[in-house]
């Protein structure tokens, strides 16, 4: 082991032998060139960590890196050991860093199947595999940068929404690849990527629109023209405020009449309890049991199943073309729901209690704003303004006249041309513009 202070001469006079041999640098500490057996020469560095391991580190190769390149690389890694920083073990990290698509099957296996429905792994995993693996999959997940994801967001432009779901999907992987390890603290790439602008919005039902959905249920209840099922699931979910498949899915098992109270063991936002109103406790008493059915709601062809969901879409919007109210999704009737609750003047507590909503943010999306309350804000705060501006007025100021047509002005008289400019430091107006003030014709 010979020490010498390393030059390009010293390195390219070097002979291979039959075993290999370092030179090791007189000048940077541990800096040292191997010599292989087979001719390789190979600059590394040795050193200890501030834990007491040992690490011999490999640099480069002589011929890529010259000796001043590798020698100022030893120095710099040696600065970052006494900070406490080990090179080597960093590199062997990065080596065996996932790719994002091996993040992808652990984020599947170890946090969505335990933790979410199946619903949402099955989501996530289309996600998954239309998007984020052909997009992100071959890059390592400590090197995946902004740029990456917005390469990816710029791709799904087309497709807005679906764009949205996918970016919320990577921010949920790449928040555990920091808490697994993968990538420090803080230094998710999907922080700050805009989203794209959703203008689908789901259309709020009028008070005349319900009235005339109210009015058909009642008749189609007489005459026969709609199944009860039907009918009952309809009205359930406007009782509820309800998700439609939690109206679908409903038990008789689940419903404790004696203290009105319904109890969903399992919904989208996990177990949900909600009491009934006299209402829904009347549609409940006298609704029509199936023989041998556990539901509340069956399917019409076999009352072993719940109601389908193309049923119940198909039937509520035939149900509105028959009461001729525009198209609303069966959504519309929750977001319905769940502004007449916010309406009712209960506290939003109470509110969210009713709608299962586990954020003040999500429920207040759910409640849509009626024109009647906010003309009549309106109407009250023009007429506040006007009433201070009357207690506070001290010069009184003659009305405005009304011009033949009935529209009230002010007196053009009153108004004079460029009066604002008589003020200190302003410029006054040039002769021509006071000669067209007055009327006359400029001479050249």
């Amino acid at each position: 082991m010979a020490k010498i202070k390393l030059t390009k001469t010293a390195v390219e006079s070097a002979v291979p032998t039959e075993k290999d041999y370092e030179l090791r640098d007189t000048v940077v500490p541990g800096f040292l060139c191997k010599v292989t057996a087979q001719g390789r020469k190979i600059f590394m560095l040795q050193y200890r960590t501030n834990q007491g391991q040992r690490r011999k580190s490999k640099i480069g190769q002589f011929g890529e890196l010259t000796v001043d390149q590798a020698r100022s690389i030893a120095q710099d890694w040696l600065a970052d050991v006494r900070k406490g920083s080990d090179p080597s073990a960093e590199k062997l990290a990065a080596r065996k860093a996932p790719t994002v698509q091996e993040l992808c099957k652990q984020f599947i296996k170890e946090y969505s199947i335990p933790r979410n429905k199946p619903s949402t792994v099955e989501t996530y995993q289309d996600q998954i595999d239309r998007y984020i693996v052909p997009a992100l999959g071959a890059v390592k997940v400590p090197d995946l940068t902004r740029v990456h994801v917005m390469d990816m967001m710029r791709d799904m432009a087309r497709i807005a929404v679906t764009a949205n779901r996918v970016l919320a999907c990577l921010r949920k992987m790449l928040n555990m690849a920091e808490v697994w390890g993968y990538r420090p603290d803080g230094s998710n790439p999907c922080r700050h990527v805009p989203k794209y602008r959703e203008d689908g919005e789901t259309r709020y039902i009028t008070n005349t629109e319900l009235a005339r959905l109210y009015e058909y249920l009642e008749r189609a209840d007489v005459e026969g023209l709609e199944h009860p099922t039907l009918t009952l699931a309809v009205r359930l979910q406007f009782e509820f405020s309800a998700r439609m498949s939690e109206i679908r899915m409903l038990e008789w098992s689940w419903i404790d009449f004696e203290n009105r109270r319904i109890v969903w063991p399992d919904s989208k936002t996990g177990e949900i309890s909600k009491p009934m109103s006299e209402v829904a406790y009347q549609l409940l008493k006298n609704a029509y049991r199936f023989e041998g059915s556990p539901y509340v709601c069956p399917s019409i062809s076999d009352s072993q199943i719940p109601l389908p969901s193309s049923t119940y879409y198909n039937g509520w919007r035939r149900i509105l073309d028959r009461a001729k109210v525009p198209h609303v999704g069966t959504h519309g009737i929750r977001h319905r729901a769940a502004t007449d609750i916010a309406n009712s003047g209960v506290p939003i507590k109470v509110g969210m209690a009713l709608t299962a909503h586990k954020t003040v943010s999500m429920f207040m999306t759910y409640v849509h704003t009626e024109d009647d309350p906010v003309r009549a804000a309106a109407e009250k705060v023009a007429n506040l303004r006007r009433d201070t501006i009357d207690s506070h007025l001290e010069v009184s100021v003659p009305a405005p006249t009304a011009t033949e047509n009935g529209q009230i002005r002010a007196d053009k008289d009153n108004y004079r041309l460029f009066r604002h400019r008589k003020i200190k430091g302003r410029r006054t107006p040039s002769r021509a513009k006071r000669a067209l003030a007055a009327g006359k014709r400029v001479v050249a």
